[in-house]
């Protein structure tokens, strides 16, 4: 999350593409320390591509 001219900018945790206003996003705080927010695009939701949470290392989807 980025923020640009006082708008919020969401970027794929996994392939970092920009994500603003798409659909099929979702975003979810990380399953393992539960401080980091994990949002992920439709597409990488899809092929289960892997992410990881840059506070603790978590990587999934399991």
């Amino acid at each position: 999350m980025i923020k640009m001219d006082g708008k919020e900018e969401l970027f794929c945790t996994s392939c970092k593409v920009k994500i603003t206003n798409q659909r099929g996003v979702t975003r979810f705080m990380c399953p393992n320390c539960g401080e980091y927010e994990i949002i992920r695009c439709a597409h990488c939701r899809e092929i289960a591509a892997p992410y990881e949470c840059p506070k603790c290392g978590f990587v999934g989807p399991n």
